[in-house]
């Protein structure tokens, strides 16, 4: 009796267990979410955040997962300083009263890749669906940290005007292209 206990015992160890979610921290040196628009119809205007926190939820055996991504709004960097004042500015980004922006999302899978994330944004306070398609995704073991690392580029775009941002708006200028560049490290 006992030995068929250790056996069974000895089986049910070989068998791997099922895979479990696993949950990633965003790397904030690693991550820059980006704004895109056009200036004056004559060039593309963009904006990196330095500044962000959040996680990664990834859960490959049911093909699903959740990103959260929290954006610190002065962080913004138009490498222009005249434009990170305006972006500052209550008539856009509004800081003193939005210190914040975040973006959280359900991963989509095609296959065994996650392919677009279905989220809402939140921007001065406004919370508005955006979808983003995610044009590339890799995971690796980090050489450093020897866990699990992904990264991720991924876009979308939204109308500034549903936000209540509507200075500016002509000949297109409304439609901004949001970019989440991300790392995340496996906890």
């Amino acid at each position: 009796m006992h030995r068929g206990l250790a056996l069974a015992s000895l089986v049910l160890a070989a068998v791997p267990a099922l895979a479990a979610p696993a949950r990633y921290n965003i790397d904030s040196d690693h991550t820059y979410p980006s704004l895109e628009f056009p200036h004056m119809g004559i060039s593309t205007w963009r904006g990196k955040f330095t500044r962000t926190r959040g996680s990664v939820e990834l859960d490959r055996e049911a093909r699903t997962g959740t990103v959260d991504v929290t954006i610190e709004a002065d962080s913004i960097d138009f490498g222009h300083r005249t434009m990170n004042q305006v972006a500052l500015s209550a008539e856009w980004l509004n800081v003193a009263a939005h210190p914040t922006l975040r973006y959280e999302g359900t991963l989509r899978f095609d296959g065994d890749r996650p392919a677009s994330i279905d989220g809402k944004l939140t921007l001065v306070g406004v919370t508005k669906p955006v979808a983003l398609r995610i044009e590339s995704f890799r995971c690796i073991r980090h050489p450093l940290f020897r866990r699990e690392v992904c990264g991720a580029d991924a876009s979308g775009s939204l109308d500034r005007a549903e936000f209540g941002l509507t200075q500016a708006t002509s000949d297109g200028a409304g439609r901004i292209t949001l970019r989440i560049q991300v790392e995340a490290l496996q906890q």
